[in-house]
């Protein structure tokens, strides 16, 4: 079944609400991690197809942005119930190019569905305020109004999540959008092209473009004035250079970028949710999260029993292919990332860390890696300073609170962590001395569309859902008025 919904999916760019081959005919494969087999072959967007793209979007806008917020948000419901209709056929595509287990997808589709559901409800609460002015001279008038052409670039680890995370708001807002997919996952973001025009998204709202050119297609996009707006997610590197590109033209930015989370296991935790929030946190998406718990530190009052009982819940994992029956760990999404998990733990290994379970690569075929615990590991090996983007469990010793977060803190980035304890008001007090932007407490699984998400230092500008996502694409306006 799979090879056959795969083959009824448009491989075309979709622009203007036409479906097209690129200007110059080029393609590239899209391949199953699994397997490392092509599954299909996808038209790669040009600058001049970009071009083309940001003409749709600019025409499009003012008629968009004239709709009733009542009318963008029936049509937002509608491809949230779409969605939902159809998850299997996305938790399908999703596990075939990305690599997750079925159930994952299933769980990403259900979550990417929320946004639209989330923001078809937000949609029409955008309205403005008013007000005397406090010297009596004037009325306030304070209108919310959409930013205009928005640049999306999704990452490849949850295709359709961080897809609708950006066009749902985008298009409550009143937006016209181009959303370029990351090449790795670009079937499930063409999926929604036709999803969002069956929900009566117009033609010229939507543009998707997939392409193996991704600098050429931010160049001209970003290059370009009718465009005002670019929501990025991915890594902090790249962040770095399209937030210079943007300031050419003080374009509106929002980043989501790199993380290196912490994990705190205070010594008064509950031993099972301290252990099966870990499992969460940590093997997510087999560890391809940018929110994934990244360093592991635990009271060394309880380092023993945490990281046995870790390792033995990590060495009971089943690997393999996502859409096979009782799999609990899929492959990684390419070569290149499991290479760099290899090179992480061998350096890590070299200088002194032991290894309790795991800490190879499986199969000939396929991007497998084992799920990993780590121990002893020295505070220069690259894999305690880097995004590990992998099943790797490090884990670390503290003895008191400041040092913890000290440790925590020691880092350019601040996206997510995560504490364990009993005593919640204790735990809730170390979490606000963290330098994060999303943080969880005695849970592994933070993520939800009603809460604002994004980071602090490196990790990113703005925040994508809840109120504040919507506010991402708004402009306030200030008219005086005298009546």
């Amino acid at each position: 079944m799979s090879d056959k919904l795969i083959k009824s999916i448009s491989t075309d760019l979709y622009i203007n609400g036409q479906w097209q081959p690129s200007s110059d005919g080029a393609c590239f494969d899209v391949y199953d991690p699994a397997t490392e087999q092509a599954i299909a072959s996808v038209y790669s967007a040009t600058a001049e197809d970009a071009l083309a793209a940001v003409e749709a979007a600019h025409n499009a806008g003012p008629a968009w942005a004239a709709r009733s917020t009542r009318e963008r948000a029936e049509i937002l419901r509608k491809a949230y119930e779409l969605m939902v209709e159809r998850r299997d056929e996305y938790a399908r595509v999703i596990s075939r190019e990305e690599g997750k287990t079925y159930a994952e997808g299933l769980g990403e589709v259900a979550y990417a569905a929320e946004f639209f559901r989330w923001y078809a409800e937000e949609a029409p609460r955008s309205a403005g305020k008013y007000g005397r002015s406090p010297a009596g001279a004037n009325n306030i008038m304070v209108q919310h109004q959409p930013v205009g052409v928005c640049l999306l670039i999704t990452p490849w680890n949850f295709p359709a999540a961080m897809a609708t995370r950006k066009i749902g708001p985008a298009l409550a807002a009143g937006c016209t959008t181009i959303l370029k997919p990351a090449s790795e996952t670009p079937l499930t973001a063409l999926m929604l092209a036709g999803l969002l025009e069956e929900a009566g998204v117009p033609p010229g709202v939507v543009n998707v473009l997939p392409s193996r050119r991704s600098s050429v297609i931010s160049n001209t996009v970003l290059g370009d004035s009718r465009v005002r707006k670019v929501s990025f997610t991915g890594s902090t590197e790249v962040g770095r250079v399209l937030l210079s590109k943007a300031g050419e033209k003080v374009i509106n930015c929002s980043m989501e970028l790199g993380g290196n989370a912490p994990f705190i296991v205070l010594d008064d935790a509950d031993m099972q949710v301290a252990v099966d929030s870990a499992m969460v946190a940590k093997m997510r998406n087999a560890g391809e999260s940018c929110i994934g718990a990244n360093r592991f530190y635990v009271h060394s009052s309880i380092i023993d029993e945490f990281s046995s009982r870790l390792a033995a819940e990590m060495s009971s994992l089943k690997v393999g292919p996502g859409l096979d029956d009782g799999i609990d760990v899929g492959p990684l999404v390419n070569a290149d990332t499991r290479d760099k998990v290899e090179q992480l733990v061998d350096e890590a290994v070299a200088l002194g860390a032991k290894v309790l379970t795991g800490g190879k690569r499986l199969h000939d075929c396929g991007f497998y890696y084992e799920p990993t615990v780590l121990v002893d590991i020295p505070q220069s090996a690259e894999i305690v300073n880097t995004e590990i983007f992998g099943p790797v469990a490090t884990i670390m010793s503290f003895d008191s609170i400041d040092e913890v977060v000290e440790k925590a803190n020691d880092t350019i980035f601040g996206l997510a962590a995560y504490v364990i304890g009993a005593n919640v008001g204790r735990a809730v007090a170390v979490a606000e001395r963290i330098d994060a932007g999303v943080m969880g407490v005695n849970r592994g699984f933070i993520s939800d569309p009603a809460a604002p998400f994004g980071g602090v230092k490196q990790s990113g500008i703005g925040r994508e859902g809840s109120q504040e996502g919507l506010h991402e694409f708004l402009e306030a306006k200030y008219i005086a008025v005298d009546w």
